[in-house]
């Protein structure tokens, strides 16, 4: 079962059980961003204008984000590509 997938099978929940989950999801990422490097945005960016030298993309539409665990990290970019 894929991540989607997930969302996909709720669609018998109530409206304050769908709520409560996008809520969590919305608050673990806005967790996720606080120990993120300087550098960051300015690298999102970067990585925004080279895309739109091929694909119309939005600025919500790239995500990148920096996850660390024991001794290394990890450089995660998610790009939403259009159609």
């Amino acid at each position: 079962m894929s991540f989607f997938d997930y969302f996909r099978n709720k669609r018998g929940a109530n409206s304050a059980a769908t709520a409560r989950e996008r809520l969590q999801v919305i608050v673990a990422h806005e967790r996720g961003q606080r120990n993120q490097p300087d550098y960051l945005p300015r690298m999102q960016q970067e990585i925004l204008e080279v895309i739109r030298k091929y694909i119309p993309v939005e600025q919500d539409d790239v995500q990148v984000q920096v996850d660390e665990s024991n001794s290394c990290s990890v450089l995660e970019l998610n790009v939403t590509l259009p159609g």
